[in-house]
């Protein structure tokens, strides 16, 4: 798992590179506002790709004296600071658009400029497609939010390319007012993708129905009379549980304790699950 996350990460640095690479070009050619401001876009990829891959590789490695839980906090961290960036670009793009209503700069519009924001459109779909497809098989975090951005993106090449059509037809504000719609979508994805990290790192619960799963995990185990409380929270990319079960209180405390490990190990089984903290209450068969 871990060598298809990493090599899903590298392929998106080396595609966001060429995007950046060619919107730029194209950018500079045809003095268009909209594309230029895509290739910053671009170039917020390609950081949130590389602190991802990062990330991804920082995540997977094994509990040591300082991090007794693991490292698994990683991904969801690499996403909030690549989601700040994306925020602060974003005002950078809004403030650039509006200083070129007072300053108008001549553009050139050709099909190789409308052509890159076809390539554009094309790579970010297939990009999308599989970051989306392989983050929810691995749950990552970090795969989910690159697959955001990617969707947000394809949106703001449609967008420039809307504002080229524009221009062509004689609407030369057109470009501007792109610009700035692409640095809202800009903000408007750094936002997402940061809350969404942020809540991974506060500690959100987990959906009901992991929930619903870890409980019925805590059930099968033989011994097992019902539940008292369970609890969840995310730690990164895996979860924590602390379960608390009710088990016949004559039982002695060796034959307790050895349901209540059986309890930790079925938990633990869930791939969501890192560690499973389990509490025995004794009550009245």
């Amino acid at each position: 798992m871990l060598r298809s996350k990493v090599r899903l990460t590298i392929l998106g640095i080396i595609l966001n590179t060429i995007l950046f690479s060619v919107k730029l070009g194209g950018g500079i050619y045809s003095s268009s506002l909209a594309l230029l401001s895509d290739s910053f876009n671009s170039f917020t990829d390609i950081i949130s790709s590389v602190a991802i891959f990062i990330a991804v590789r920082l995540s997977s490695k094994q509990a040591d004296r300082d991090h007794p839980f693991g490292h698994h906090r990683a991904e969801p961290l690499a996403g909030l600071m690549v989601a700040i960036l994306a925020a602060i670009l974003g005002f950078q793009v809004i403030m650039d658009s509006f200083e070129s209503f007072f300053v108008p700069k001549s553009i050139i519009i050709n099909r190789y400029v409308v052509g890159i924001v076809i390539f554009a459109i094309v790579v970010k779909l297939f990009m999308f497609i599989i970051f989306r497809i392989r983050g929810k098989g691995a749950n990552s975090p970090a795969l989910i939010a690159s697959s955001v951005d990617y969707r947000n993106d394809i949106l703001v090449s449609l967008s420039v390319l809307l504002g080229n059509i524009l221009v062509m037809s004689g609407y030369r504000i057109a470009d501007s007012i792109v610009a700035i719609i692409i640095g809202i979508f800009i903000i408007y994805s750094g936002l997402k993708i940061g809350m969404d990290n942020v809540e991974f790192l506060m500690g959100k619960k987990p959906p009901e129905e992991v929930i619903e799963r870890i409980k019925k995990l805590a059930l099968s185990v033989p011994g097992v009379i019902r539940l008292n409380e369970i609890k969840a929270h995310y730690i990164g990319t895996f979860i924590h549980v602390e379960v608390h079960i009710e088990v016949d209180k004559n039982l002695l405390t060796e034959k307790s304790h050895e349901i209540a490990k059986k309890v930790q190990y079925a938990i633990q089984s869930d791939e969501l699950v890192d560690y499973a903290f389990v509490h025995v209450d004794p009550v009245p068969a």
